[in-house]
């Protein structure tokens, strides 16, 4: 895709309230565990624009969707780790020229291991003040479970929005 500030600034602002919708009201909410589809338009976001603005792009999300739709006061941890995530799925997806289950397992293993088990977690137990074991156990087994079906999601969104901005080609019969 054709890399250009204003196609970025315009993009950006569609995702992150793609992102703010899927994450902070379409969200399935207990204390510990969110399950959302909010993932989606940040991955596709960095396998659009890379990782600096996809990281942008993920921490303005939860900085705006804590303040308009959180219902509790903002925590900049989490948006250091909707930074990360954001510049993970842009550093890993960017620049791959077509994204199949091999090349997009592992910046959604490093995001569920670095950021929602390891930064998450402990950004929850400094919030809440709680135990570390309680938290980090719901946390992993909701993590097992979404880790197949969001990689699965986004290669399906991916192979049906992506075809879109690949380049033409000939494929006539005749040769000119």
């Amino acid at each position: 895709m054709q890399d250009s500030s204003t196609k970025a600034l315009v993009y950006g602002g569609v995702f992150t309230a793609l992102a703010i919708l899927l994450t902070y009201v379409f969200a399935i909410q207990t204390p510990f565990v969110r399950i959302t589809f909010g993932f989606l338009p940040l991955a596709l976001y960095g396998a659009l624009f890379g990782p600096w603005r996809a990281g942008i792009v993920g921490a303005l999300t939860d900085i705006i969707g804590s303040i308009l739709l959180g219902g509790s006061t903002f925590f900049p941890g989490f948006a250091l780790s909707g930074y990360l995530t954001g510049w993970i799925y842009g550093w890993f997806l960017h620049t791959k020229r077509h994204i199949t289950w091999k090349t997009a397992w592992l910046p959604f293993l490093l995001v569920m291991c670095l950021i929602h088990l390891g930064l998450n977690t402990l950004w929850l137990v400094l919030y809440y003040d709680k135990a570390a074991g309680a938290i980090f156990f719901s946390r992993l087994l909701k993590n097992l479970l979404c880790y197949p079906l969001e990689v699965s999601l986004f290669l399906l969104v991916y192979q049906h929005v992506f075809p879109l901005q690949a380049p033409k080609r000939d494929c006539s019969p005749i040769k000119r």
